[in-house]
């Protein structure tokens, strides 16, 4: 079959938490590196969209295809870490400790954040010839998204830092559905159909993507956007890690793995099973 069970996809939710915790440094750093430029592209590619056709559904519509090609990949994401190692910890996996999975999401951040800061060097480079012309309407609209989702939300002050929060836990809560979308499937266009749903649904709606805010606001104060850099991490990028990694657990892997691995059926054990008597 082409579809899994929610207690098979949940196993393997926990298998794959496993095995990031103990994956060496140089392949955690380099698969996070790939999965934060490539997103940085589609991000690119979804605003690009939304500026040259003058709808941002559209954008939202196709933006779904760099997630879907860093999944495919095997490349990994702050997000999905978040859900997925602490999943091993709970199974009490041999070997997985707190200090592991902290251990893991720091790499992953790591390499997301240099994948997406090279990439925003990248387009703002050919966007403006080598910084000699002015980025256009593309580079003035994420100059913009930066300022808005940084001073409008500091405006706001500890309500607004909440609304970043909350605003990262739907984010995670979506985001989170595609990582495990894409393991109910074991055909290619199975998977990216479960992806794209979720994917979709968080970018149009606005939530807050730590990975993708790595590259908006670099990108954004690059071209000339009125914020500093401890306004992107205390008015953004720390509340939305902290609510992509609440949102995405709470909502998404402690309730599939409380529901569909804690108690699941068990088989019995061959000791356990009385033979018939004899005469």
């Amino acid at each position: 079959m082409s579809y899994l069970m929610p207690s098979e996809f949940a196993t393997k939710m926990v298998d794959a938490g496993e095995s990031k915790v103990f994956m060496s440094t140089r392949d955690t750093v380099i698969r996070g590196f790939m999965a934060g430029a490539i997103l940085a592209l589609a991000a690119v590619f979804a605003i690009t969209i939304a500026v040259k056709t003058g709808s941002f559904l559209l954008g939202a519509i196709l933006f779904p295809v760099g997630f879907c090609m860093l999944y495919l990949m095997g490349f990994d994401l702050l997000t999905g870490v978040f859900v997925l190692t602490p999943l091993a910890l709970l199974d009490k996996r041999p070997g997985v400790t707190v200090k592991g999975i902290l251990r893991n999401w720091g790499l992953v951040f790591i390499g997301n954040f240099a994948g997406a800061l090279t990439v925003a060097f990248m387009i703002s480079f050919i966007f403006t010839y080598g910084y000699n012309v002015d980025a256009g309407a593309i580079g003035h609209k994420i100059a913009s998204i930066g300022e808005s989702r940084t001073l409008g939300y500091a405006e706001h002050g500890v309500a607004g830092w909440f609304t970043i929060f909350i605003r990262g836990m739907l984010c995670n809560w979506m985001v989170s559905l595609g990582v495990v979308g894409a393991m109910i499937s074991t055909n290619v266009s199975g998977k990216v159909i479960a992806m794209w749903m979720p994917i979709f649904l968080f970018f149009f709606m606005g939530f807050e993507h730590s990975v993708v805010n790595m590259f908006l606001f670099p990108f954004g104060m690059i071209m000339g956007g009125d914020f500093s850099i401890m306004d992107y991490f205390i008015w953004n990028e720390i509340p939305t890690a902290l609510g992509n990694l609440v949102g995405g657990l709470a909502f998404t892997g402690l309730t599939l793995y409380t529901t569909h691995v804690r108690t699941a059926a068990k088989r019995p054990q061959p000791e356990m099973i009385q033979k018939p008597a004899t005469a």
